[in-house]
């Protein structure tokens, strides 16, 4: 009997997953991949980094599952709350932001892995398994660009002066670039006015921008490279 139950454990226990994500039909997306595998289960979901930390605490899943650009807020803040919080829980990022600019960043707060959104249909499982299992997981093409650029320099790739941007920075720019008004982004990112504008000075100075006009300018063509329009 006792052979009996333990088998019949094994066979129904699932590695539970939280998908925090700011679409609706994208979460339903992975949510739906996920469940095919019959030892995988999605057991909650969030908008936002709120919403996430309280799935993640109530639902204590296995993996975190978290988008950088969430609903109102910062993923990359929520993964470095967590890393706190919940140091033991593996976190993979999905993101559609480029892997060159992001990735590194998010291993640093404390992911484990990260794949594009455009990949995610082929690759969420075995980056879901892979991390699952300890490993940290990268693309293939993002493995080799790290391999490059520490062979060649930093200096010869073109987005080192956006990836020179710290967190926050990087942040602010990403809202200037969605159309976001310094009260806003004071707003989205729980900072005062006079920080936004702070950050918005370090930015042009380290994009070499002039002023605000070119900052704007930048930041929404950056954006807009991001989207792959």
């Amino acid at each position: 009997m006792d052979a009996t139950g333990t088998e019949e454990k094994s066979v129904t226990a699932k590695k539970k997953i939280v998908v925090v994500d700011g679409h609706p039909i994208v979460r339903r997306g992975f949510a739906l991949l996920i469940n095919q595998e019959a030892d995988l289960e999605v057991c909650g979901e969030a908008k936002d980094a709120c919403e996430g930390l309280e799935v993640i605490n109530r639902a204590q899943p296995d993996l975190a599952i978290i988008d950088i650009t969430l609903k109102d807020s910062n993923g990359m803040d929520l993964i470095k709350e967590l890393k706190k919080t919940s140091s033991g829980l593996p976190i993979l990022v999905v993101s559609m932001h480029d892997e060159l600019l992001y990735a590194e960043r998010a291993l640093r707060a404390g992911a484990r892995g990260y794949i594009m959104k455009q990949e995610a249909e082929e690759k969420m499982i075995e980056a879901v398994r892979r991390v699952l299992g300890g490993e940290i997981y990268l693309s293939q093409a993002m493995s080799e660009r790290v391999l490059t650029i520490l062979a060649e320099g930093r200096s010869r790739d073109p987005a080192i002066l956006v990836e020179s941007l710290s967190d926050r920075e990087l942040a602010a720019f990403q809202l200037i670039g969605q159309g976001h008004e310094t009260r806003q982004i004071a707003e989205i990112l729980n900072v005062s006015m006079k920080t936004v504008e702070t950050y918005r000075g370090r930015i042009k100075k380290k994009l070499n921008l002039e002023n605000t006009s070119q900052l704007v300018q930048y930041a929404v063509e950056w954006m807009v490279r991001q989207k792959g329009v």
